[in-house]
């Protein structure tokens, strides 16, 4: 057997959440077409006949303006030397800038051997990935470079043998039944706020959070699960952009987000969303720890 972690990092957008999902075999990590989607590290375990990958999905590596994004970038940069397998995943569809160098000189000292994952493959023609995958492979600090599109599915089975042949030799350290480490409040929490993030645009995707204020198990003859949320924004300005007219903004984001909670917790799902102005909530520690992003000199320490 061989068991071992495996860390994705990457810019923002570059596809890793879906890599996440796809290997897993779960949804774990909410997606969208917004930059900084991800803002923890989420774990996903996958048991193959010969192995256990413990997966890890972690937020876009950029530039932080705020507390949150401090926390955000830390969190990635932490993986590179806590796992077995580092995975340097790109977005073939975007040009390269400084952002790519300043990731390759980011994980040039990583001990873990590492792999380029050249993703969205599907999204350009194949003459343009020769050049890079030469390009790259001159750089000469790869152990594997791998095109893949994780949301076609394409290459992944290469990817997986690939890992798991550089996988140490050792038991799995968790059960076999076990997915990830997150509470089911933090996947109640990023459905809404995915929804959000679909029906929102311009500044409210970056300026939102979810917290859930009560989260209420299901019993009874007519189990329902009981969840009241509040959606906070950074600006008085943002509050009638998320109610919208006549409350119609929210009741959207609602009517899909419950939708969405019923199929993951397999049961009805009573929700009920609220909206709260907190200016600056992005470098509030109390409302960081509150959507499961503490830190240090935060209640959790």
């Amino acid at each position: 057997m061989k068991s071992g972690r495996v860390s994705f990092i990457g810019r923002p957008n570059a596809g890793k959440s879906t890599l996440l999902n796809h290997l897993v075999g779960a949804k774990l990590a909410i997606v969208s077409d917004k930059p900084q989607t991800t803002r923890t590290r989420i774990l996903g375990v996958r048991n193959y006949p010969d192995a256990q990958v413990v997966f890890l999905d972690t937020p876009g590596i950029h530039r932080p303006l705020h507390r949150m994004n401090v926390r955000m970038v830390d969190t990635a940069v932490e993986t590179i030397h806590e796992v077995d397998v580092l995975g340097l995943v790109v977005d073939v569809a975007e040009p390269p800038g400084r952002g790519d160098r300043f990731l390759l000189d980011l994980v040039k000292d990583a001990k873990a051997p590492l792999f380029l994952i050249l993703n969205k493959i599907d999204l350009i023609k194949k003459p343009k990935l020769l050049p890079m995958i030469d390009r790259y492979g001159k750089e000469g600090r790869f152990a594997e470079i791998i095109p893949v599109s994780a949301s076609k599915g394409d290459n992944l089975d290469r990817l997986e043998r690939a890992i798991i042949d550089r996988l140490p030799e050792g038991r799995p350290v968790y059960p076999d039944d076990y997915l990830t480490d997150q509470p089911q409040r933090f996947f109640a929490a990023e459905i809404v706020r995915e929804k959000l993030l679909q029906f929102t645009h311009a500044e409210i995707p970056f300026s939102s959070a979810v917290v859930i204020d009560r989260f209420e198990e299901p019993s009874g003859s007519k189990p329902v699960l009981r969840l009241y949320c509040t959606i906070v924004v950074d600006r008085e300005s943002q509050k009638p952009i998320v109610v919208g007219r006549g409350g119609e903004m929210i009741k959207r984001i609602g009517t899909a987000a419950r939708e969405e909670l019923e199929r993951f917790f397999s049961t009805r799902v009573f929700l009920d969303l609220h909206v709260r102005v907190k200016a600056h909530w992005r470098e509030d520690d109390r409302v960081l720890h509150d959507i499961g992003m503490a830190g240090r000199g935060t209640p959790d320490d």
